[in-house]
């Protein structure tokens, strides 16, 4: 089984077991980065991205939320999705790269239409601070 397979199926358990920070912890590289729709600069270590992560699972993964295909090839991964937020559309894709033992070390999130991407921002933000304050 590729590397992919192998991450995607614990990515696929973790999202489904409601994106616990510690669950996402365990399958995140010490060393991986994060490639943001909205942040310019990639964010880079295990934390941080447990943080990005565990932020858009609250609030991207909606009861709307759905992968809709699935493209695997070697150590990468491609995942498109749909959801809905505050009425508004949302397309997006997970670009992922797992390391030999299936831990992510490279994930990107690309999301469209721009009221979409909008919407994403503010929801991000909103829930990031949230995050800091708890």
């Amino acid at each position: 089984m590729s590397s992919a397979r192998t991450g995607l199926d614990n990515w696929h358990r973790v999202i489904e077991g409601g994106s616990k920070p510690e669950e996402l912890a365990a399958m995140i590289h010490e060393d991986a980065v994060f490639h943001s729709p909205v942040v310019h600069t990639p964010q880079r270590g295990q934390a941080i991205v447990v943080a990005y992560l565990s932020a858009a699972g609250e609030t991207l993964g909606n009861d709307s939320f759905e992968y809709v295909r699935e493209l695997v090839d070697g150590d990468n991964a491609m995942l498109e999705f749909t959801t809905e937020m505050d009425g508004i559309h949302v397309n997006g894709i997970d670009l992922i790269r797992f390391d030999d033992e299936g831990k992510i070390v490279d994930f990107k999130v690309m999301v469209r239409p721009l009221k979409a991407v909008n919407k994403v921002l503010e929801q991000m933000a909103a829930q990031l601070e949230r995050m800091k304050a708890g």
